[in-house]
């Protein structure tokens, strides 16, 4: 039993990979919303926040399992489900127990942040059905894309509820600068993984470098990239963490840049990974640029006058 959950996490869920970005990504909006505040946050609202983030996007990978299974079963049945690893009821039940997870935490911290949860939700629902109109989404890849982004900064926004709003305050209006930059990061993630070599592309199986083209595709990336630094930058601009992120920002960019130069001139598997592992540095980098290491120097800052 515990064998064929490790497998499946193993191809569709890495625990540790993902649970390190969404760790960061949790603690980062919750310090990021204290930070404005020139508060510290709660160790019960980093958890809530980091708990209840995980399995949001657990709820995605279970979502996406049932919306895939038809085309997994003709074109990927290689993949844990048609296999037969593990079973469609099985992650029903898993997604079950998550949203009862959510709604339990919600509850335990406060009645208004069950509220914004079941917006969330909401969306949530929406988005799982494509919003009822899937052949014409399906029609236009891009709006796909936007619309289905937009529960990233949609769970951005409700873990940073889990210290401005349990603190009984008004959202601070620089949040918004935080969700932006969620918006460019959850399509950095998005496209990046979706790109591949020329040997890899799979029948039935949808690419952003099949659809717009290997060099269009990663002219994409780099320029969501770059609207990505432009909304980290006045992120930062909020918190007064401009020329640390700056820095952060500028090696980023370097690396960014070699990468997608790799690919253009060697299209191969290897430097398709490198898209999908820069991607990831990226999100992880400007997370922690934005809420976790600010908090760090600003504690140790305090530190001598805490007594």
């Amino acid at each position: 039993m515990l064998k064929r959950w490790w497998i499946y996490q193993q191809e569709r869920f890495p625990l540790f990979s993902n649970g390190i970005l969404i760790l960061v990504f949790s603690t980062s909006a919750v310090s990021y919303s204290a930070l404005l505040r020139e508060q510290f946050p709660t160790f019960e609202s980093l958890t809530v926040a980091a708990v209840s983030t995980f399995l949001f996007f657990l709820l995605l990978r279970i979502t996406d399992e049932f919306k895939d299974f038809d085309d997994d079963r003709i074109y990927r049945p290689y993949r844990p489900v048609p296999r037969g690893l593990v079973s469609l009821k099985e992650l029903g039940l898993l997604g079950v127990f998550s949203l009862f997870a959510q709604l339990g935490l919600a509850l335990y911290m406060s009645r208004s942040l069950a509220i914004l949860l079941s917006v969330v939700w909401f969306y949530f629902v929406l988005m799982s059905q494509d919003f009822f109109l899937y052949k014409r989404l399906k029609a236009h890849p891009v709006a796909y894309l936007l619309t289905h982004n937009v529960i990233v900064p949609l769970i951005a926004l409700y873990a940073t509820a889990c210290d401005w709003l349990l603190m009984n305050s008004a959202i601070p209006p620089a949040v918004i600068w935080f969700l932006m930059t969620t918006a460019t990061n959850g399509l950095i993630l998005e496209i990046g993984r979706k790109i591949r070599g020329p040997n890899d592309e799979e029948v039935g199986v949808d690419s952003y470098s099949a659809l717009w083209g290997r060099d269009n595709a990663v002219l994409v990336w780099v320029t969501v990239i770059c609207c990505s630094a432009v909304a980290t930058f006045w992120t930062a601009k909020q918190i007064d963490f401009v020329r640390p992120m700056n820095l952060i920002l500028l090696v980023l960019g370097v690396g960014a840049s070699v990468v997608a130069y790799s690919f253009f001139n060697h299209p191969t598997r290897k430097s398709a990974k490198w898209i999908n592992l820069m991607s990831g540095l990226w999100v992880l980098f400007t997370y922690l640029g934005l809420g976790v290491i600010p908090l760090l120097l600003r504690y140790e800052i305090h530190l001598p006058f805490t007594g």
